[in-house]
């Protein structure tokens, strides 16, 4: 069974084929548009809307989908409501500063407080959640292990791309709109730009990356060589975000925490251009998932990897040697 996903429309329709115990493989709804257009159907109905999943999950041999369980869609709902919170809040602290009038700075003020009131319970909610889900909760704690994500960063990621840690690397950099596409004819190559993907999750790394040029001293090197080779410094940031989440990825795979290498000292800060350049979401609000920049902590015992393990290709010059 075919169908396009159409936000949260199809969620009852999938929970009850799942049910019933039919396979369903959800398509992307402009690569179903797409497809029939390349089979010149332009019309737009009803009948056509039906025949061209059917067709298009033929010729494609389209996967079947594991519809989410219930933690994993409570997790998705609360972490679009707690970054809908927080860039409301970054709306309305920007609205402030040019504020003149007494009753407009009251309205203001007793806003942020009701936005930091639901923050707090949106976090709580979704920390429940995770502690609810034996499975999450060690995912969530293997992600926030990594210098730099923070447990806002690590439950969003979890909630917008679940499939993290059953990838290889190429896949998963794809997933996420991170992996730069060629662009080649002949003898001209031009330059290659990062696109498609889903655009949350691309988003989510990015100020995770900037804390972990910081404080990671792999991925603050790989910054540091890039800028030093003339990149410019957001080229070397999404360098950086792509690093980290097929580390993530990797971490996922193993089933263990983040360990740093023997020897290995905190980063230095990139140069300052960097952080302009790299632009990137505000705060997130604060409170017990308040994703801030993470400096080094200290780290649980990590699990070892099973005997001969080696890392996923393509991330072997992230990953520390197994505990």
């Amino acid at each position: 069974m075919v169908h396009e996903a159409t936000g949260r429309c199809h969620r009852d329709f999938e929970e009850a084929l799942a049910g019933a115990g039919l396979p369903l493989a959800r398509a992307n709804p402009l690569r179903a548009r797409r497809f029939a257009q390349s089979m010149g159907r332009n019309a737009k109905t009803d009948a056509a809307d039906a025949a061209v999943p059917a067709r298009m999950g033929a010729a494609l041999d389209l996967r079947p989908t594991e519809p989410p369980g219930r933690a994993l869609r409570d997790l998705g709902d609360l972490t679009v409501a707690r970054e809908a919170l927080a860039r409301d809040r970054a709306a309305a602290l920007n609205r402030r500063k040019g504020l003149r009038v007494a009753l407009l700075g009251q309205q203001c003020r007793r806003r942020l407080e009701q936005i930091d009131r639901q923050l707090r319970a949106v976090e709580a909610e979704i920390a429940r959640v995770l502690a609810g889900d034996e499975g999450l909760s060690r995912r969530a704690e293997t992600l926030a292990s990594i210098p730099g994500v923070g447990k806002a960063t690590a439950a969003g990621l979890l909630a917008a791309m679940p499939e993290l840690g059953g990838l290889d690397a190429k896949a998963a950099a794809s997933l996420a709109g991170l992996a730069p596409v060629a662009r080649e004819s002949g003898q001209w190559q031009g330059k290659r730009f990062i696109q498609g993907g889903r655009a949350r999750v691309r988003r989510l790394p990015c100020m995770a990356a900037v804390a972990a040029v910081r404080h990671n001293p792999d991925l603050g090197r790989k910054c540091r060589d890039l800028i030093g080779r003339g990149k410019p410094p957001k080229v070397a940031l999404v360098a950086v975000m792509r690093k980290l989440l097929l580390l993530a990825n990797a971490l996922l795979r193993q089933n263990r925490l983040w360990t740093p290498r023997a020897g290995d000292e905190p980063a230095a800060a990139p140069p300052a251009e960097a952080a302009e350049e790299a632009g990137g979401p505000s705060g997130l609000g604060e409170g017990s998932l308040g994703d801030r920049s993470q400096g080094p902590k200290g780290q649980p015992p990590a699990r070892p990897a099973s005997a001969g393990a080696q890392p996923p290709h393509g991330t072997s010059d992230l990953l520390p040697a197994p505990a």
